[in-house]
């Protein structure tokens, strides 16, 4: 049989043909699979950041360029947001009595709810401890949180508590009025839910999706570490037992795949908790810069909620509203980040 120069040269291109084919092939495919936490932190980021763990600018979001607050040492109780009742008594309590007489349940409703003594050893109001003694008690229920106002059958479950407590202890309860603190509570609701802002940046990936660990990594080197949660990182505050500065959060059941290698993320969400969070440790500052790091290394959209992109103007903007917000907590004794503050807003 003759082979003509012609069919030579078309089976040659179909071959080519079939060549390129499988290559773009593979190549999709490398494309769009999640890109991967690098073993090599040496290794600059490529261009397309494909594959490759970024190299991410540490040093522009080192936390010496944000001064830390100093902790602060206040009694749980505070008239500025809880009902309060004194209690009198004939003779001191020892802690083991008063803690004995606790309820076991330190919630009203949906309201917490406390008692404290008076250590007149130590000259301070705290919460009872066992080998001390205390010549008076006040208990507390706070007057709203983000769940609304204490209403009329939440303050009269706190006098049904506070009344076991005193008959434990031989005391002698005084309660404020129920009508007048019930529209003190609604009051400082209004203000709360005025003043409350829960920020959300959502960062999108732009082409190929991203792995739980890619995620990980990136975060990791802004100073992120894992939360109690899967899928969920934080920036800790610098005291302990404070809430995070930051939050950063993903999928949870890509966190929690078998293989998380094979798991596709598409977006993060960045979070800032306002009122919990001290402003002088700046956390918008941070959410933005880690925001904006984040976005150029690991090719992401920066954009709100309803998927809007978030720009330079829209950030400055946001930036202003929580200057005012930060006053106007402050002028009614709740700065951000303060215990009454955390309290309110939880």
């Amino acid at each position: 049989m003759h082979i003509s120069p012609l069919q030579i040269w078309l089976a040659l291109a179909g071959a080519v043909l079939l060549l390129a084919v499988a290559l773009h092939g593979v190549w999709v495919s490398r494309r769009h699979a999640p890109r991967q936490a690098s073993n090599d932190n040496d290794n600059p980021a490529a261009s397309s950041g494909e594959g490759v763990e970024p190299a991410l600018d540490a040093a522009a979001f080192e936390l010496s360029h944000f001064p830390l607050p100093l902790p602060e040492k206040k009694p749980l109780l505070d008239a500025l947001i809880d009902v309060l009742a004194s209690i009198n008594l004939d003779n001191p309590v020892s802690g083991d009595a008063a803690l004995a007489a606790m309820p076991p349940t330190r919630r009203v409703g949906s309201k917490p709810f406390a008692i404290e003594g008076y250590n007149e050893s130590a000259q301070r109001w705290e919460v009872p401890v066992p080998g001390e003694r205390y010549s008076a008690f006040q208990a507390g229920v706070q007057l709203a949180n983000r769940s609304g106002a204490l209403n009329d059958i939440e303050y009269s479950e706190f006098v049904i508590k506070t009344q076991a407590f005193c008959d434990a202890v031989n005391g002698t309860p005084e309660f404020p009025e129920m009508q007048e603190e019930v529209a003190r509570a609604r009051e400082l609701d209004q203000f709360a839910s005025e003043h409350d802002a829960q920020l959300g940046f959502v960062l999108r990936a732009r082409h190929a999706a991203w792995s739980p660990g890619y995620v990980q990594q990136s975060a990791a080197r802004l100073g992120f570490v894992a939360g109690a949660i899967p899928g969920r990182m934080v920036i800790a505050a610098a005291t302990p037992g404070l809430p995070p500065v930051l939050g950063l959060s993903f999928d949870t059941q890509a966190a929690l795949a078998e293989d998380p290698t094979q798991s596709a993320i598409r977006e993060l969400t960045l979070s800032l908790d306002v009122p919990q969070v001290d402003s002088e440790e700046q956390p918008f500052e941070r959410m933005r810069e880690a925001a904006l790091v984040l976005a150029a290394s690991m090719d992401g959209l920066l954009i709100d909620h309803q998927g809007v992109p978030l720009s330079a103007t829209a950030l400055d903007e946001i930036a202003a509203d929580l200057t005012l917000l930060y006053e106007n907590l402050a002028r009614r004794d709740l700065v951000a980040g303060s215990s009454l503050a955390r309290r309110l807003f939880s």
